[in-house]
């Protein structure tokens, strides 16, 4: 390279790196652009046009925007404060005028708007001090809640300003016109004057009423109102007006105020609502959480943020937990809670503004005062609340209270015990003294409502509780209130309340006054001439006539109280006539005394278990109100049932049929609602017993709907109306069609298609069960002797379940032999299957009657196996072709368990019977069993049960053998 060339590129490469440099510098001037300032111009928003630039050190380097010649200069700025940030801001301004402008730049030291929610931003000094491109540093004008520097503009002149920051963020910077911002001043502290005085009076005149009057809802809302002062003291200037503070001090006075707010809420809510009149875990709960608030007091000294964060938290928390609590107690017609309403919906209003200004999604100069007034005009409807209930009690009527010293005079003479209930002040008093009667201690029962509940029987609580509750709510009448109170000794005694209240000139309760009398022996002696005739004698339960004048009474209160509502439950023992005629009436009564002992233990002291007849209970459930509730009640009640019963070493098990009714207006007498339920309980019983069935209205009308349906049925079976419907029967071996299990459809000429099982459950009632089954063999029979003629070579089998017990009876196998003879089809196509649970219950009929199917030449199956109490002894016991069982017997997660079927098969197949399943419904499932080593399969993945022209379609076309 020769040396002209090298010095050409030395010198292209200095010109290179001084356009970077110079593009370097010029950057962050290039971005900002001057305010411009005209004389109309009173006040400007700085705010957006202003650079930050954090963490820059104690020096500072910019070029400045370009002045009217386009000539652009580079300042270096240096800290004026000793512990200095590195934070800066620069601006520019341009005075377009034709006229010197003086000017002030303000800088606020807490603004609310934008402050954030969890660690908000208190305030503090935002500028130490302005530094202009030309002249000297501005001046700073005296502000205690502002950061204000003053500044002249000359006409044309283009100015960049770098002001050092005492905090990383700049909420907003104003430029004012002087007099201007002087009005504005002037106006807000005018109507900070008013605020500051109102909400003075406010917490002023609620302190003397609480003196005055002494409730404790009155120390509440003066806490809460002395709070909101501090507040608007700290956020119109006002405490540092009267106590000099720092910076540093103004966030722990903001974020304490902030706490007071929260805390004073929590305990105003919770003192006028009075949450623990009936419930004292609610007055823990509430002081946990003002203890809490009070440790963020001392948390503000070291971290205002956090506590002033955690302070708003919580009173969003208050005012949603007030509104869910107005709502329910509203509902309940808690007087209080819907006076209390407007106010809270204003504070719900003054939260919504205040998350959206806090968040910076209302940004404007008004929110923040206005938000001010807001509260203390929440403080002030809340005294109005307050106020009315203070001295709505404040006068007794003249000549009610005259009543009451002549009353008082009376007791005096009289072995009668005063009860003394100030509602006001939620105490109670007995005089003279009652607790010693009982045993307890002196003044035991002295004391708020809710300390009565601990001495009552826990059946009687909820009924003081809500009858208490609806006395002050009605404001009339008189009360009359039985319940039981537990004695020292821990035995019961029977007290009555016999009261009336004191209403002061609005027509509130403020008292109740009456006697309290010990009925103990009067109900001993009750209880003992009445028990001989409603109680049972064997279980020691009500009878019928104690049900039907309890459910009357309960009809009555329903009537008035709308929230109870009883559930009647009849429920009887099946079968239990055999259990008698076969053990003995021993064996019966003990199991009625067992079976009563397992239901008492479901039921609550509110309930009430009946026996009104044979084997048959009843329950009137008050307890429980839900549906769900209820079903879980039935649930556990048959499951109590379902347990056995050991009787002489010998396991008896019991099902029940159950039949629930539910109380409503229609309800006219107890007798009605006793035999909805019993109408329930007599459909389960035609259902087969073993079963839950709910009353319907449609039920009144089953008894003579059912007898025409079965007399219907009887003419269907001697027409013969009825129609077999055939489901295959697959093997599994090349998966080729066996045969068909045989179901019978009947299209009834109103109802349509009537399903199979409620075929059989009319045919058992009617008891023409075994004139069905042989009905549907005869016509099975005939129909597979069609196929054989219409396909040659084709050997399907039909199966026919004999799913009563009068099937095993000799009279009828003798009518089953004489149809197969009459059939032109081999006995072997026809297979008869027993169910597991006929087998289980006559064993030794069943094995009869296998003998017999057998000599006659068809196939028997056991059906059903493992869906009841068998055991494997049957397959060993009796020799069956097949034995079926349901492919949910198998899984586990809903997947086959091969190990255990492939088992079964082995065993099942050295006991000399093969494996069907029943209810496939999908290939896989059906891969898995066929794998395991079953051979006969029977589902929905086979196809639906079809009529005969169908079924011979199937028969040509897959063959069958």
């Amino acid at each position: 390279m020769s040396p002209l060339t090298a010095w050409f590129c030395r010198k292209l490469l200095a010109l290179l790196g001084a356009i970077v440099v110079m593009i370097a510098v010029a950057v962050p001037a290039l971005a900002l652009e001057p305010v411009e300032v005209s004389r109309g111009d009173v006040a400007i928003d700085l705010t957006s046009q202003v650079e930050l630039y954090p963490n820059e050190g104690e020096t500072f380097q910019i070029s400045t925007v370009p002045d009217p010649n386009g000539i652009r200069r580079r300042i270096e700025v240096r800290s004026a404060g000793d512990n200095h940030s590195g934070d800066w801001a620069v601006f520019s301004l341009a005075n377009i005028s034709d006229e010197q402008l003086d000017r002030l730049i303000v800088a606020p030291h807490f603004r609310l708007v934008g402050s954030g929610l969890f660690w908000p931003d208190l305030g503090s000094s935002r500028i130490e001090a302005i530094t202009p491109s030309e002249g000297f540093a501005l001046n700073r004008v005296n502000s205690d809640d502002a950061d204000v520097f003053s500044i002249t503009l000359n006409p044309g002149s283009v100015i960049t300003f770098v002001a050092e920051l005492n905090t990383a963020e700049l909420p907003q910077l104003y430029m004012w016109e002087p007099e201007a911002y002087k009005d504005t001043e002037n106006a807000f502290t005018l109507y900070h004057g008013i605020v500051l005085g109102i909400a003075g009076l406010l917490a002023v005149f609620l302190s003397i009423l609480f003196v005055v009057k002494g409730t404790s809802v009155l120390p509440a809302t003066a806490m809460l109102a002395w709070s909101v002062l501090l507040y608007v003291a700290i956020d119109f200037n006002f405490l540092n007006q009267i106590i000099p503070l720092s910076a540093a001090d103004q966030r722990i006075w903001r974020a304490s105020a902030d706490v007071a707010i929260a805390f004073s809420l929590v305990v105003f809510l919770f003192s006028y609502l009075n949450l623990a009149r009936w419930h004292a875990q609610l007055g823990y709960g509430t002081a946990a959480w003002g203890v809490l608030l009070m440790a963020l007091f001392g948390v503000a000294l070291f971290d205002p943020s956090a506590a002033a964060g955690i302070a708003r938290l919580s009173f969003a928390a208050t005012v949603l937990a007030g509104i869910v609590l107005m709502f329910y107690l509203s509902f309940r017609r808690y007087d209080r809670a819907i006076l209390l309403m407007p106010a809270w919906a204003l504070i719900v209003a003054w939260l919504f503004a205040g998350y959206m200004a806090v968040t910076g999604r209302i940004d404007n100069d008004i929110i923040q005062p206005a938000l001010d007034g807001g509260m203390v005009l929440i403080v002030l409807l809340l005294g109005f609340t307050v106020i009315q209930h203070a001295f709505a009690g404040g006068v007794y009527q003249p000549g009610l209270f005259s009543d009451l010293e002549r009353q008082a005079l009376a007791f005096l003479g009289t072995d009668a015990t005063v009860w003394d209930w100030d509602v006001g002040r939620d105490r109670i008093v007995t005089e003279p003294d009652f607790a010693p009667k009982l045993g307890l201690a002196p003044g035991a029962l002295n004391g708020p409502a809710r300390t009565w509940l601990q001495y009552l029987h826990p059946a009687d609580r909820d009924r003081f509780r809500s009858t208490l509750d609806l006395f002050l709510e009605w404001r009339r009448g008189r009360l009359k209130l039985e319940f039981r109170v537990r004695a020292n000794d821990g035995h019961y005694h029977f007290m009555t309340i016999r009261a009336r209240p004191v209403l002061s000139s609005d027509g509130e309760v403020i008292r109740c006054v009456g006697t309290l009398n010990d009925q103990t022996d009067h109900k001993v002696s009750t209880q003992r001439l009445l028990q001989d005739a409603v109680i049972d004698n064997l279980t020691g339960l009500p009878n019928h006539t104690i049900l039907i004048d309890r459910l009357q009474s309960l009809i009555a209160l329903s009537r008035a109280a709308p929230h109870l509502h009883p559930t009647l439950i009849v429920a009887d023992i099946d079968r239990f006539k055999e259990i008698n005629e076969t053990l003995g009436f021993a064996a019966g009564d003990n199991i009625l005394i067992a079976l009563t002992r397992r239901i008492q233990r479901l039921l609550k002291p509110e309930d009430t278990l009946s026996r009104i007849w044979g084997s048959s209970f009843a329950i009137i459930l008050q307890s429980q109100n839900d549906p769900d509730a209820i079903a879980e009640f039935t649930d556990a009640l048959t499951a109590a049932i379902d347990v056995p019963i050991t009787f002489e070493n010998r396991e008896i098990a019991l099902t029940a049929a159950i039949g629930i009714a539910s109380w409503h207006d229609d309800h006219e007498t107890a007798e009605a609602f006793l035999e909805d339920a019993r109408l329930a309980m007599l459909r389960a019983k035609r259902m087969g017993g073993n079963t839950v069935e709910t009353y319907r209205p449609a039920l009144r009308m089953l008894d003579d709907e059912r007898k025409q349906l079965q007399g219907d049925l009887g003419r269907a079976i001697d027409r013969q109306e009825m129609t077999v419907l055939y489901q295959p029967i697959v093997k599994f071996d090349g998966q080729k069609l066996a045969g068909f299990r045989c179901s019978l459809n009947w299209k009834h000429p109103q109802r349509g298609d009537v399903s199979a099982g409620e075929i059989f459950e009319l045919s058992r009632e009617s008891s023409r069960s075994a004139e069905l089954i042989l009905y549907t063999v005869r016509q099975a029979a005939n129909d597979l002797a069609g196929w054989q003629q219409s396909v040659a070579n084709a050997r399907p089998f039909v199966m026919v379940e004999l799913s009563c017990n009068e099937m095993l009876k000799t009279s009828t196998l003798i009518e089953l032999e004489s149809i197969v003879r009459e059939s032109e089809v081999a006995p072997r196509q026809i297979v008869f299957s027993i169910p597991e649970d006929i087998v289980q219950e006559a064993p030794e009929q069943a094995k009869l009657a296998l003998q017999y199917l057998r000599t006659i030449g068809v196939g028997v199956t056991l059906s059903g196996f493992g869906n009841g109490h068998g055991s494997l002894t049957l397959l060993k016991s009796f020799r069956f072709d097949a034995t079926y069982v349901d492919s949910a017997i198998f899984k586990y997660n809903q997947e086959p368990q091969a190990e255990i079927v492939k088992a079964f098969s082995e065993l099942a197949e050295r006991l000399g019977t093969a494996i069907g399943i029943s209810d496939l419904d999908n290939e896989a499932d059906a891969k898995a069993f066929a794998e395991a080593g079953c051979t006969y399969a029977t589902g929905p993945i086979y196809g639906a049960a079809v009529v005969s022209s169908a079924a011979i379609r199937l028969v040509r076309e897959n063959g069958a053998s």
